[in-house]
């Protein structure tokens, strides 16, 4: 009997370690929200980071932000083990994870650095950490950008009200795309902003 119940409990703890599997290992950064390491890609629990083709902008034009954010990630990982432990698999089978190198939540920094948003449809995990460092003007937060879940849904540009001088009552409506559209608007006319959608 005492041999049966440590069968089934060794059976039972070896079906859990194979339905929650953690990963440790050397990471390939395959994007500012993804990781692969040891043939498994890993994506990041609850942060969402801009697209590789994805460009924001900032007052001196556009610039890879995509890109950037997946410089970032590798500057976190760099050549040391990264350790990720699973919190579900998506709809393509990946893994999705919270992951650490030296200890470090990579998840949380990339927030905390501005490098990716809290993802609230799946977490809220970031919240704070995000509104931290939109307040910091951190990374992403320094200029215009387009949320990564809208970009791959096909919206490119992003729009916003321009703060006129304190001696000026013309307001600005900036297009942010790759070439800026700015529509100004005199008091009399009585619009303050564009309608969504336009």
């Amino acid at each position: 009997m005492l041999r049966l119940v440590i069968s089934a409990v060794f059976l039972v703890s070896i079906l859990t370690v194979q339905a929650h599997a953690d990963v440790t290992g050397k990471a390939r950064v395959i994007d500012g929200d993804t990781v692969e390491i040891a043939a498994q890609r890993i994506r990041l629990h609850g942060i969402d980071a801009p697209e590789m083709r994805q460009y924001c902008r900032k007052a001196n034009g556009t610039w890879p932000c995509g890109a950037e954010a997946t410089k970032a990630l590798r500057s976190m990982i760099q050549d040391v083990e990264v350790a990720c432990e699973e919190r579900d698999r998506d709809r393509y089978g990946r893994i999705v994870a919270v992951c650490f190198a030296r200890g470090e939540d990579l998840n949380a920094a990339m927030v905390r650095r501005g490098w990716a948003l809290a993802y609230r449809r799946y977490s809220v995990d970031y919240v704070d950490v995000e509104t931290s460092a939109r307040s910091a003007r951190a990374g992403l937060w320094a200029g215009e950008f387009v949320s990564p879940w809208d970009w791959r849904r096909g919206k490119r540009r992003a729009t916003t009200m321009a703060p006129a001088p304190d001696d000026c009552p013309i307001t600005a409506s900036i297009r942010s795309t790759l070439c800026p559209v700015f529509l100004y608007f005199t008091p009399a006319s009585g619009i303050t902003r564009l309608p969504s959608g336009t």
